[in-house]
Order: C-alpha cells, then structure tokens, then sequence
C-alpha cells in the first residue's frame, strides 16, 4: 500500500498538533524499489520529516505506528549535529 500526500499531511499534521514535533515537512512524492513479501516492490511514496528534539523520538515513533497504514512503516532518525542556538531554541520551545 502506497502512502498517498493526504496520509502524509494527516501524520505531518498529528504530530505538530500532539507536540511532539515542531514542524513537519513533507517530501514526494519519491519512487521506492524495496524488497517485501518475497519479491521487488516499486511504489511511489510521499516521506515526512519531522523537527525535534531527542527527548520526544519515543512518543513520535508511537503515534506514527499508531497511525500508519503500513506493516513496517520507515522511521529513522538522524542527530542534528549543528545549527543556530535561535532554531534549536524554538524546537524546545514549540514542543514543550
């Protein structure tokens, strides 16, 4: 099942109203080639980025596979290494 761009502004759009992430953006769509259920998939999908701090990952990770209309839907994350004190701030601050 293909993650259509309404799905994805619906999970974009419930994790800023929950808090848990300061922005979302939203990203496709993208072509995908996966192997799943025993062969080669190609599905055009649409991807979610979201801003937050590490203290929030673990409630994220749990409203998106509540959410998600797939078996094993993609979640990752990535350190943010650097970036300027005022947006970081206001990370911290939007999801207080």
């Amino acid at each position: 099942m293909q993650l259509r761009a309404e799905h994805a502004e619906q999970l974009a759009r419930a994790g800023v109203e929950a808090r848990i992430a300061a922005c979302a953006q939203i990203d496709g769509p993208v072509k995908s080639v996966y192997w799943w259920e025993g062969a080669v998939q190609v599905d055009e999908e649409w991807r979610v980025f979201y801003k937050l701090g590490a203290d929030r990952y673990a409630e994220l990770e749990q409203a998106i596979k509540a959410a998600h209309t797939y078996e094993t839907p993609e979640i990752i994350a990535v350190d943010i290494t650097h970036g300027s004190a005022e947006y970081l701030g206001w990370i911290g601050e939007a999801t207080r």
